[in-house]
Formats: C-alpha cells, structure tokens, sequence
C-alpha cells in the first residue's frame, strides 16, 4: 500500500528545556547549574517515550533573557513548548514579562540533578547549587499568580512515571500545533436541523487556531470528474492488493465500476484537500451535489492517513480526529470518528456498539478490512462502497467536543473496547464495541448530563492523561467520566463549572 501518511513525525518538534537561576550565585555555580541541567535534558531527549526532540537552552538569569527566549520560542513554528526547571532560586518577578508573552505550551518541571541525598558530604555548597526544592516554589507562585496555564511534573527524570507525563504533555501540545496549524473544509453545509453539529467557527479560530471554511459540494465534484482513468486503475489496484475486496466489486465483477467510482471519489477528494492544505474535512449526506456516492471508502482512507473528519457536517469533531491523529502519532491503535448507536441493555453485561454509516477509520484494527458494496438507504444516492472491519479489543477513549453558547466544553469517556460477543453478519459497517467506565448507567447518564455530542473521536492510542493535558493547554472545560465517577458529583461539577468558566471570562 503506497503511503500518503500526513501524521508527522513529532521528532521534527521541539521542546525548549530551560533552567532558571540568578547571576548572585556567580560563575563556578552557575557552570555547575548549566552542566547538570545540560543531563537533566539530555536524559529527556534520550527517553525513547518522549517522541519530541528536547532542545538544552542556556541558563537563564535575567528578565531580558527570559523574555528574548519566550520572543524566540513563540516565532519558531518548530517548537511546540518549554520545559522549565528552577534549579536553584530564580526571582519570580523577572519571570513575569516572559511568562506573560509566551503563547506555547509550559511544562513545569519540579526535579533535581541528584536522587538521593549524600547525606555524609551535605554542606553549603550542595545546599547552594541543589535547591530546586526552594526555587520551584517560588516559580510556582509567581505561574499562579499570573494564571498560566501550565502542566506540574514531580520527580527525578529517572523515574518512569516522570517520563510518561513528559511523554503526555509533549502529545498533547503536539495536537495544539496541530490544531493551530489546521484548515478545515466543509463539503457543503451541516445536516438540517441538528443542533450538536452546529458552532461559533470564530471562536473555535481563536479558541484552538483552526480555520473553518465551506466550499460547495460541486466543487469536489469537479475535481472528481477530472480525474484520469489511469490514476483510477492504479488505486483499484492498491485496493485490491490491499483488502480483502468482495467478488463482485473486483474487476470483471458486475458492480466493479460502483467501486471505480469510489476511487474516483477518493483521488478528486484527496487531490483538492492536498492542493488546499486542509488536513481535516466534513461531509454531509443532505448535501451531496452531483456524487452518484456518498463518500465512504474515501474518507476512511484519508483518515487513516492522518485527516481529520466529521460526518454531517461536523467540523468540530473533524478538529478532535486531527489532533488524535497527531497526538497518537507513531503510537499501535488509531483514532477515528465514532458515533454510539445502539446498546445492549442486559442488565450488569451492558455494551455499547458504535459505528457510523460508512465513516469509521480502518487505524483502530490490526486485521485486513473487507471492501463491500451495500445499499446505504440513506441519502438518495447510488450504494456505497465501504471498508468493513472490527474494531480491535484494548483500552480506549471517546471524546465528543461540544459549543455550550459562551464556551466550548470537551467530555472524555475512558472505555474498554471488547471483542465482539456475536457475530453482526448483517450490519456491514465498520464498528466498535465497548464498556465504559465506571459503567453504563452512570456513564450514559452523565454523558446526558454534560450536553455531550453524539459524535465523538475514538481513540486506541492516548488515553485520558493526553487529552487533561490538551484541555489544560488550550484553557479548554473538560469533564471526565471515568472509574472514579459518580453522577452526584459530576453534576455538581457541571454547576461550579458554569459558574468558573463564566467569571473566567471577565466582564
């Protein structure tokens, strides 16, 4: 299968490791501050979980340099965050203008060059150069003081548990880039008369920098027809060396033609999104034009390569399968469009099966996907074709991305996807099924609750950590119903919610 992957490769970010001290320590100590912060980055850059590349800058010990850097860090369209260490005391007020300015992600970390204390040859020198201890706090203070929005990691680089929270904060700001670097086209408008699809595309610009846009429906039918029957031969090719693609659609079979079309539909699709430099799009089966299909097989290709993309014109979980996408990069799973469906309902063995008509991405299975030919029933168009798989067992998530009026709240759910308890041979789609946490009564009730979208991503690469870390970034409400939930609480928490996010506005 050629690949047309544009999931990058995070090793091409950059993460600005910075250390803060003050010139009264003079020149032997802060030598000593700059080599054993120099370790300190170079343990991070070398931890194979970490997927960024961790960038060593100078010691900082002014309000001019401090500020310079932040300048720097924010022009660089390669650095997606600072790590930023006190390794000894570093006045808070000449971080105040730098802290103020900067617009990428922060990670404080709260560590130290030694794990364990030499407690026979402590004196006055260690106690000088080691107090991060002392210094972090004050950085603290002066990060809360000033409300900067920032992720807290405590612990030796040594310990495990360090990097993978290294490794989290590094995805999700990976997934910030992302969304700031996002165009996102609307084939034709959202479905008639459904609310959860619909909102503020000018404050989703300036909430996580993605740019929303519409072009008509017969737009993308131009670029379709123009396709050459050559480019057409070779992808049905691919297909078929691909897939496991059912008799009748193969070449001499009596619908083959039904899957050229298809190809057409993905070459003419993905040319426009290439030539326009979209990485995440929407369709709508209200909204079709002159496609004989509605596009199936396309868009669970493109996603599979990295785009983002929302059904019925959904353009704001189109946002969440980009950043998932990228967030998850180089991780085994996927991340997809996911819709819950329906539900079995036996009491203490409940389960939910999600799917979508077409839409759902062949990234969450290890399997080779069957390719099919069925009548939608939906839409008014010539049938499909469409990938047909299950999706693979393991932990995942599913977060839908909802417009609350004067905010945009994220509600996460942390499931476990299962293998399927029965065989669907009459539901030729593409699905998942899944346990959510705590469990089904509460999870749903919940999820009710929050106002949460019917669309959602799934994803079977990052868990929870990434998308709380995401959330903390963007300065972003997210509700989380997990194994710790209880519908009492959440509710309370959706009230003080309301309340937090309102004053946090101003006036």
């Amino acid at each position: 299968m050629t690949s047309r992957s544009i999931i990058p490769d995070l090793a091409r970010y950059e993460v600005w490791f910075v250390t803060g001290s003050q010139g009264l320590y003079g020149e032997d100590t802060l030598r000593q501050v700059a080599e054993q912060s120099q370790e300190i980055a170079t343990r991070l850059g070398a931890a194979s979980d970490i997927p960024v590349t961790v960038v060593w800058k100078p010691v900082l010990t002014d309000a001019e340099a401090i500020r310079r850097l932040a300048l720097d860090a924010n022009s660089a369209d390669n650095v997606i965050g600072v790590i930023a260490w006190m390794h000894t005391f570093s006045p808070a007020k000449m971080w105040i203008t730098g802290l103020d300015l900067l617009r990428k992600p922060l990670l404080h970390l709260h560590t130290q060059a030694n794990v364990e204390l030499p407690w026979d040859s402590i004196d006055m020198d260690f106690m000088n150069l080691n107090q991060a201890a002392h210094g972090d706090r004050e950085f603290g203070y002066i990060q809360t003081r000033l409300g900067v929005a920032r992720k807290t990691v405590v612990g030796h680089v040594s310990n495990p548990i360090v990097i993978a929270q290294v490794s989290a904060w590094s995805r999700a700001s990976a997934g910030w880039a992302a969304t700031h670097q996002l165009k996102l086209a609307r084939f034709g408008d959202n479905m008639r008369f459904v609310a959860v699809t619909e909102g503020d595309k000018t404050e989703a610009e300036l909430q996580f920098g993605v740019q929303v846009n519409t072009w008509g429906v017969n737009e993308l039918v131009e670029a379709v027809e123009a396709v050459a029957d050559a480019e057409v031969d070779a992808l049905v090719a691919e297909y078929e060396d691909t897939y496991e693609v059912v008799p009748e659609l193969r070449r001499g079979g009596d619908r083959h033609e039904s899957l050229r079309y298809g190809a057409k539909i993905e070459l003419g699709m993905r040319g426009f999104l290439e030539a326009g430099g979209f990485t995440a799009f929407t369709t709508s089966f209200e909204d079709l034009g002159g496609l004989r299909q509605l596009p199936g097989l396309a868009v669970q290709r493109l996603m599979a390569d990295g785009y983002g993309f929302g059904a019925e014109g959904d353009w704001k979980t189109a946002v969440l399968v980009r950043a998932a996408k990228v967030m998850g990069a180089g991780l085994p799973g996927g991340a997809s469009l996911m819709e819950d469906y329906t539900y079995d309902m036996v009491p203490g063995e409940e389960l939910i099966l999600g799917a979508h008509m077409l839409e759902v991405c062949p990234s969450l299975t290890t399997s080779t996907p069957k390719l099919e030919i069925h009548p939608l029933g939906i839409g008014g168009r010539e049938d499909p074709v469409r990938l047909v798989f299950d999706t693979d067992a393991g932990p995942g998530i599913v977060v839908a991305l909802s417009d609350m009026r004067d905010r945009f709240r994220l509600v996460a759910n942390v499931v476990e996807v299962v293998a399927l308890p029965h065989p669907l041979p009459k539901l030729p789609v593409a699905r998942a099924v899944w346990k959510p946490q705590p469990d089904f009564a509460t999870s749903a009730a919940a999820w009710l609750t929050a106002g949460a979208a019917h669309h959602t991503v799934m994803s079977t690469q990052v868990g929870l950590e990434v998308f709380e870390d995401f959330a903390e970034i963007a300065k972003n409400e997210l509700v989380v119903i997990d194994e710790h939930t209880s519908l009492r609480q959440f509710s309370r928490e959706l009230r003080w919610n309301q309340a937090y996010y309102r004053l946090a506005q101003g006036f």
